[in-house]
């Protein structure tokens, strides 16, 4: 009897499935944050009766076959890139991304990484940086004394120096986009890498066809719907029970079994 061990399979397959929606509902406060869906398939089938075999000496062939599944398994998390809520901040150095595209940031290592989180800060040097003191790339730097930050929607960031009415443009932010976004590999941290199956990073400015507008004195919010996670979470456990009682099941024919012998 294989049920045990296929339903063991499926029983594997929802404690992926239930970390997924956990991680889920844990980052539904986290800014730009993206949810992911766990995706499965079925595992290799054992064929006990072959579709389209000669059933008799006129030619007549079965019109099904007897294939009995060995299981499901886990293939992969599909993060959900729908655009998320903006929520207003006030704080000048705060970006929201209205549409698509990634902000990117120099990291330590020499590599770059990319991100939806716009809540930015200065550095001790007045660089623009994100929360961990890592510059976003084109680097911008703020000059001495100024007193207020203009950032347009397409991204050109001007400065008020002491309290002159004019400002100066002190920079240009730009914006990545990628041709598959799903394949991006998350870091942690609010932060995303290029991989062979995301494709290079393609730059671009805000408000480029297919690239989305900046918005100063906004955050982009989680996209986690939490009522479609509670609801995806109960299916799961009601799927893990029901793996759980077909183990049981197969248990006791079994044991059935055996005490017939």
């Amino acid at each position: 009897m294989k049920a045990l061990g296929i339903a063991a399979t499926g029983m594997m397959a929802q404690q992926t499935n239930v970390d997924v929606i956990s991680n889920n509902i844990a980052n539904a406060n986290t800014t730009g944050f993206k949810s992911a869906r766990a995706s499965f398939t079925d595992l290799i089938y054992e064929n006990q009766s072959r579709e389209g075999a000669v059933t008799a000496e006129e030619g007549t062939t079965r019109p099904v076959g007897l294939d009995i599944g060995l299981g499901v398994r886990s293939v992969g998390t599909l993060r959900l890139n729908t655009q998320g809520g903006l929520t207003q901040t006030e704080n000048q150095l705060d970006l929201a991304i209205d549409g698509r595209g990634y902000f990117a940031v120099n990291m330590p290592d020499g590599n770059q990484a990319y991100t939806r989180d716009g809540s930015f800060r200065l550095s001790a040097e007045g660089q623009i940086v994100n929360h961990q003191g890592f510059e976003i790339d084109p680097g911008v730097v703020l000059p001495d004394n100024t007193t207020s930050i203009e950032i347009s929607e397409t991204g050109i960031v001007s400065a008020y120096v002491d309290g002159d009415p004019i400002p100066v443009e002190v920079g240009q932010l730009t914006l990545t986009t990628f041709v598959n976004d799903a394949g991006m590999r998350p870091l942690g941290n609010n932060l995303l890498e290029a991989t062979v199956a995301s494709g290079d990073a393609i730059p671009a400015l805000p408000g480029d066809e297919g690239v989305g507008i900046l918005r100063q004195g906004y955050l982009e919010a989680s996209n986690v719907d939490i009522i479609r996670q509670i609801t995806d979470l109960i299916q799961a456990q009601r799927a893990y029970e029901m793996n759980s009682k077909a183990i049981s099941t197969a248990d006791q024919m079994m044991s059935a079994a055996n005490q017939i012998k």
